[in-house]
C-alpha cells in the first residue's frame, strides 16, 4: 500500500485538516476519501480524525494505495527514465495508448503500470496521443498527482514538412471540428492556444523543431503546424505525408519539474526515436 508520511513541524497546535491542506498541499478530495477509509489516516500509528489537533513531532501517515482494476500486461515494453516512491517517468513508444479504451484494453501504458505496481492506481499526469512518443509522467498516489498538475514543463521535438528557418510563435485558437470527436481546427471561437518553436536542422525537405507549449490544447502542435502550412511528417489527419514515417513525427523529449520533497527542478530527457531520426538520416 502506498503511504505518504508527513511530520508536523510547528510549535502551534493546528487541526489535522489545516496541517494537511495548508502546509502539505493535500487536496480536499483526497482527505474526504481517506477519512472515510479504515486506517486511511493515522497519527503516530493510531487513528486520527481530520478535526483532531496535531502538534510538533507528530508523524502523520496517509494510506493512499488502491487496487487497480486495469488488467496487467507484462509483455509490454516502455523504458523507465526515472522512478522513485512518488512517480515513474516512462519513455512511451509510439503506437501505445496511455489509457485503456474500447479498442485498446490490454496494450496501454496503464496495463504496463498495472503489471509493475498492481497495488496502485494508474495516474498519468501528462497525456500523449497514441502515436506520439516520449516522456509520460505517472504519479503513484493522488497527492503527488494533484501536486504536479500543470507544474511540469514539457519540450517536444517534431519533424515538420518544408523548411522553417526562423524561430517563432503561433497564436491561434483551437476548437473541435464540427461533427468530429477527434479532429481539431483553428477557429475564432476556439480556446486560446500558443506554441513557441525553434528550428534545429533541415534535411530532405523537412525541419526538425524544438517546441515549447504555452498552453496545452488537444492536438495543439499538430493543428498549429498544419495551420501555418507545415504539417508534421506522417500526420495524415492534418495533411502530413506518410512517405517517410508511418505516424505523426512528434516526440516529448524533455521534461522539467520539481519532484515532491525537492527544492530544485530536475530535468529528464528521452532520445529521438529511430523513425524520426531516419527522416533526417541521423
Amino acid at each position: 500500500m502506498a503511504e505518504l508520511v508527513f511530520t508536523v513541524n510547528s510549535e502551534e497546535r493546528v487541526t489535522l485538516q489545516s496541517f494537511l491542506r495548508e502546509k502539505c498541499g493535500v487536496s480536499r478530495r483526497l482527505l474526504q476519501k481517506l477519512k472515510n477509509r479504515e486506517g486511511g489516516i493515522t497519527r503516530n500509528g493510531e487513528f486520527i480524525r481530520t478535526v483532531d489537533e496535531v502538534s510538533d513531532g507528530d508523524v502523520i501517515v496517509l494510506n493512499c494505495g488502491e487496487c487497480s482494476d486495469i488488467e496487467p500486461n507484462g509483455e509490454l515494453k516502455a523504458d523507465i527514465i526515472f522512478e522513485n516512491e512518488n512517480v515513474i517517468i516512462f519513455d512511451k513508444p509510439s503506437g501505445m495508448p496511455v489509457h485503456p479504451s474500447v479498442r485498446h484494453r490490454r496494450d496501454t501504458l496503464a496495463n504496463l503500470f498495472a503489471y509493475l505496481h498492481p497495488q496502485l492506481t494508474f495516474r498519468s499526469v501528462n497525456r500523449l496521443d497514441k502515436d506520439t512518443s516520449g516522456l509520460c509522467l505517472t504519479a503513484k498516489d493522488p497527492f503527488t498527482a494533484n501536486l504536479l498538475q500543470k507544474k511540469c514543463r514539457k519540450v517536444y521535438f517534431a519533424a515538420a514538412e518544408g523548411i522553417i528557418t526562423e524561430s517563432g510563435t503561433i497564436k491561434a485558437p483551437i476548437a473541435r471540428e464540427h461533427e468530429s470527436i477527434i479532429t481539431r481546427c483553428v477557429r475564432d471561437d476556439g480556446q486560446r492556444a500558443v506554441t513557441h518553436y525553434e528550428p534545429i536542422m533541415h534535411s530532405r525537405g523537412h525541419t526538425l523543431l524544438k517546441i515549447d507549449l504555452e498552453t496545452g490544447r488537444t492536438h495543439q502542435i499538430r493543428v498549429h503546424f498544419a495551420y501555418i502550412g507545415h504539417p508534421l511528417a506522417g500526420d495524415n489527419l492534418y495533411g502530413g505525408s506518410r512517405k517517410l514515417i508511418g505516424r505523426q513525427a512528434l516526440h516529448c523529449g524533455k521534461m522539467i519539474l520539481r519532484l515532491p520533497d525537492s527544492t530544485e527542478e530536475a530535468e529528464f530527457s528521452a532520445p529521438l526515436p529511430i523513425d524520426i531520426k531516419n527522416i533526417f538520416e541521423l
